[in-house]
């Protein structure tokens, strides 16, 4: 099924029932008087997360949903039903805005709890409301409120751990592969990913973790080229970024260096904070070398770009390298975890 991460959908609240005119005609009790009950109000439509649905796929068929509206009111004081809620699935890690304002309204991340997005109208006055001392006969009744009506915009922003960014064909789907449970496309041409594959990496205890490989980044992307410009957004609720670089070219010491610079570059242009978050340099296909050539050329690579930070060599084909860097992911997102909940705790 296609991949969908965005929808835009309208909803409507169930608008309220009407009040009741009604007067009690019954044999021997001619001084009945009024009996007009109060409408229902209007359903809610209410936003719910379901851990089975992983894109917004359904919302390409069905764009609008509504509530019921509540029942009106009867005779002999009878209130009108409630009208029945509308309730939408959507996967977690759904962003809600206001398609008009542009308002972040919710995250469904954050929610364990059905969301109301839209509230059902209140239903109408029936006139035995209205009755009183000066007005035995009220023949007022009120009508029921429209409910609200809203158009809003999904954004769906895959919940993962660990992000995966680099050039088209560096060997991220190869990589995912290896490393966890996802079967992702893998071919010798470009922008074989073209939505985001989500993989878990099982180290048993508790410890697994979930990887997030998006489709390849060329040189633009932040500013609409190619397909990774409509995914970056999902890197941004990873903890830690592994920026994969292909050292197999023809020129294994100046190719590498473009590529870490081009998406270095696509990260400060995003302008979405991703500059700061943890980044790794994996350097995958060491298989194409002689081992000590592999780690030459690196410590050329990360010589000439002033790299500070972790830098690892491996063989998404072979599996060469690929334990060290998961066992090294999992400590480090255990650390990350700790420091956040201490963080939590602090505050």
């Amino acid at each position: 099924m296609k991949f969908v991460d965005e929808a835009i959908i309208s909803v409507h609240a169930g608008n309220g029932g009407h009040g009741c005119l009604s007067f009690l005609r019954e044999k021997f009790r001619p001084m009945g008087g009024p009996d007009g009950g109060d409408g229902g109000r209007g359903g809610d439509v209410v936003l719910i997360t379901d851990e089975g649905i992983n894109t917004l796929a359904d919302f390409r068929f069905t764009r609008t949903f509504k509530a019921r509206t509540g029942v009106g009111g009867a005779g002999k004081n009878r209130a009108g039903k409630r009208g029945d809620d509308c309730i939408i699935k959507m996967p977690s890690g759904t962003l809600v805005y206001d398609a008009d304002t542009g308002e972040l309204i919710i995250d469904m991340a954050t929610v364990s709890t059905p969301f109301v997005i839209a509230q059902g109208g209140y239903g109408g006055a029936g006139n035995a409301r209205f009755k009183s001392s000066t007005n035995q006969a009220p023949r007022r009744t009120t009508l029921g409120a429209p409910g609200e009506e809203r158009r809003l915009k999904l954004e769906l922003r895959v919940l993962a751990d660990v992000g995966l960014l680099g050039l088209p064909n560096a060997g991220k789907s190869t990589l995912l592969r290896a490393i966890s449970n996802a079967r992702p496309r893998v071919a010798e041409y470009p922008f074989t990913t073209l939505h985001p594959e989500l993989g878990v990496v099982d180290m048993g205890s508790f410890d697994g973790f979930v990887v997030a490989d998006i489709p390849g980044l060329i040189e633009g992307a932040a500013g609409g080229a190619g397909l990774g410009i409509r995914f970056l957004k999902h890197l941004m609720r990873t903890r830690l970024l592994l920026h994969i670089v292909d050292i197999s070219g023809m020129d294994p010491e100046t190719e590498p260096v473009q590529a870490i610079r081009t998406i270095e570059n696509e990260i400060d242009a995003f302008k979405n904070d991703l500059d700061s978050m943890p980044r790794w340099l994996v350097f995958n296909k060491i298989d194409c070398f002689e081992s000590d050539e592999a780690q030459r050329i690196v410590n050329e690579i990360v010589a000439t770009i002033d790299w500070q930070g972790p830098a690892y060599l491996l063989s998404a084909v072979t599996g060469a390298g690929c334990d060290l860097l998961i066992r090294d992911i999992a400590s480090g997102l255990k650390e990350m975890r700790e420091s956040e909940q201490h963080a939590k705790g602090e505050a």
